[in-house]
């Protein structure tokens, strides 16, 4: 792991130093050829370069700013998601830091809930709730009410964090499964902040929405999850403009790979996963593609199993911050450097170059 983050910083470095003699020779020069035939002063096109260049490094190296930060006592917070990753870890560290901690939990005798609720804490109540189920959700707003200390305040905050994941090469997933995974990570998200958005309101607070890195950016075998976190993004950015008028602040979180530190990917769910794809996979599809082929895939996917950040820590002081500072981010991105700037590279520029560079 050390030689793989070496190798990391390396690429980091050298893609820093290429970039740099781009825009400290190339692009200059090009500049000045262009500024020169539209009768501009050749020095100031490589003096805006130089500033632009400086407000990159500026913005990539500079760690957060403090922006104020809310008062904590008397503020309550309804996690979704809570049985284990981000929520589980989540609840924990809000409530360390004097939250009142409502956490949902699909399962309200799973391990995840009795762990929670082993802390015998006043101010960190589990409830039961399916972000799928309307009934369920609207069952765990009234458990919210009835335990705020004062509903006329309402709930500082809301954090979407309940989600699921799949992966599987168009074809060979079934349309049952692009509803699966959008019901929970897509409507559930919505249904879920639209029954709480009344008490959000009445507390000038937050609605904090964990998308993904991949709501920003496709992937090959990630296209039930691109769609739902890309409507995540979408759904999030709507409701920012129509919150802005109440008060209330939306950010997202866009985590990168954080496989190993949640368990949502194992070689187990790889392996079941599989086998699901290929039985259900028309006839057709499979001679078309072939065995070889699918197995390829399907090894690539047991390769990451092992792979990303180990620790929650990032996403939970991202999500913290959106919670806590007076004037939160939009965005937040949580990911190791080769993951930001893919994703800067295939948002920015044109998908000629991006498809080149990682397709």
């Amino acid at each position: 792991m050390a030689t793989l983050i070496l190798v990391r910083v390396a690429l980091l470095i050298a893609f820093s130093v290429f970039l740099t003699l781009i825009l400290g020779f190339g692009l200059p020069s090009a500049l000045n050829l262009i500024a020169r035939s539209c009768g501009f002063p050749e020095a100031s096109v490589t003096e805006c370069i130089v500033l632009m260049y400086a407000l990159f490094v500026i913005y990539v190296a500079m760690p957060r700013l403090p922006r104020g930060t809310v008062k904590v006592d008397g503020k309550s917070v309804f996690i979704t998601g809570c049985d284990s990753g981000f929520g589980h870890a989540l609840a924990k560290h809000l409530h360390k830091l004097g939250f009142t901690v409502f956490a949902a939990c699909l399962f309200k005798d799973g391990e995840g809930a009795k762990d929670l609720e082993n802390l015998h804490s006043e101010k960190l109540k589990v409830v039961q709730m399916d972000v799928c189920s309307e009934e369920q959700v609207a069952q765990a707003l009234q458990f919210v009410i009835a335990n705020l200390e004062n509903p006329e305040k309402g709930l500082w905050a809301v954090v979407n964090n309940a989600g699921i994941s799949t992966f599987g090469e168009v074809e060979f997933t079934t349309m049952d499964t692009y509803k699966q995974v959008s019901e929970v990570n897509l409507w559930g998200t919505i249904r879920v902040t639209k029954a709480f958005l009344p008490l959000i309101r009445r507390a000038r607070g937050r609605v904090v929405n964990v998308a993904s890195m991949y709501g920003r950016m496709g992937n090959s075998l990630r296209s039930p999850y691109c769609v739902s976190k890309y409507g995540v993004e979408a759904f999030s950015d709507c409701l920012r403009h129509e919150m802005k008028a109440w008060g209330v602040k939306v950010s997202v979180i866009e985590p990168g790979n954080f496989i190993v530190a949640t368990g949502i990917l194992t070689r187990n769910i790889v392996t079941s996963t599989a086998e699901k794809l290929w039985k259900e996979a028309p006839p057709g599809v499979q001679e078309d593609y072939g065995k070889a082929h699918f197995e390829q895939y399907m090894a690539l996917m047991r390769s990451y199993c092992n792979s990303g950040q180990r620790e929650t820590e990032p996403v939970l002081d991202d999500i913290t911050d959106a919670i806590t500072s007076k004037w939160p981010y939009t965005r937040y991105n949580p990911m190791e450097p080769h993951w930001w700037m893919r994703m800067q590279v295939m948002t920015h520029l044109p998908g000629a170059i991006s498809d080149r560079l990682y397709f």
